[in-house]
């Protein structure tokens, strides 16, 4: 079951998305989480973040939207507070990291730079610009790349890049982060949506639109992490609507090196374990070796 992203050896390929498992710790009265390849924190910024305001959350059909707004205490207070709690853990713990401008990027990677248990981060790259006039950083080949660049020259460990599904072509995005330094693509981020409350005439989020996330996009997040995987030599890492062993399988033999599972941590806090166990099962079942045996083998 183990894999290897970039530097970083993971003990299973099922991690845990950004944002749908805190700091890890609110889990721990559910199961063991060292058992996991790896858990990916909430999102972090060089300054604190209030968030968005309420309501920032509403189901869907087979899914829900979310605007929190990137809601954390900075990388100050995530190095004084959470970092000691964090270390605890023998499973492999990244960093998700946010920012409005490239200098908010650089200075918070700066930072973790120096913490010696967090061997990789997950930068994220569509939230607003707001030196570009609110353009996301994902959304342009240019945009990615400037930040990108930034953050390798002062990073020193694995750089996942996570991209945003809401683009025209997400293989040149992917191309042009491979070619900035990124050792590693996470994908999909969630796709912009919106719910309207026909009783009140008004939108259900305080944002108007917000994140898409789930079951609903799974089909789309598929087919990405395939284009994706044939177009770049760096290692994939795939999420969207991941559920249960199969769907994460279907993510392998696409082209994923490695899973993560978010909006379904919400529905069932042991999904992930649930996961891992499912995919032991199906290479047992199939007699495969290996992890990597499955790993993009997708007959066409």
């Amino acid at each position: 079951m183990k894999v290897k992203i970039h530097n970083l050896e993971l003990k299973n390929p099922v991690l845990t998305a950004s944002g749908t498992f805190g700091y890890g710790v609110e889990y721990d009265d559910f199961f063991d989480v060292n058992q996991l390849g790896g858990i990916i924190v909430k999102g972090t910024t060089f300054h604190p973040r209030q968030g968005n305001p309420y309501p920032r959350m509403a189901e869907t059909p087979s899914g829900m939207l979310n605007a929190v707004g990137l809601q954390n205490g900075g990388v100050e207070y995530f190095i004084d507070k959470l970092y000691p709690v964090l270390s605890k853990y023998e499973t492999k713990v990244i960093i998700n990291v946010s920012g409005s401008t490239i200098e908010d990027y650089v200075a918070c990677v700066e930072q973790i730079n120096e913490l010696e248990n967090i061997l990789a981060i997950e930068l994220n790259i569509s939230c607003p610009n707001i030196k570009e006039g609110g353009m996301a950083f994902g959304t342009s080949c240019s945009s990615a790349e400037k930040v990108v660049s930034a953050v390798r020259d002062v990073y020193k460990k694995t750089l996942i890049v996570k991209l945003s599904p809401n683009v025209t072509d997400i293989t040149e995005i992917a191309k042009a982060v491979e070619n900035s330094g990124a050792d590693s693509v996470s994908l999909i981020n969630t796709l912009l949506g919106m719910a309207i409350n026909i009783d009140t005439q008004r939108p259900v989020l305080s944002t108007v639109t917000g994140g898409l996330s789930g079951p609903a996009i799974k089909p789309v997040a598929l087919r990405m992490v395939w284009q994706v995987s044939r177009a770049i030599k760096i290692p994939v890492i795939g999420l969207g609507g991941i559920m249960n062993a199969r769907d994460a399988i279907e993510f392998f033999l696409a082209g994923a090196s490695a899973i993560q599972v978010g909006t379904a941590n919400f529905i069932d806090p042991l999904t992930t374990i649930k996961i891992i166990s499912g995919i032991e099962t199906y290479l047992n079942e199939n007699k495969y070796n290996s992890i990597q045996d499955i790993i993009g083998c997708l007959h066409l």
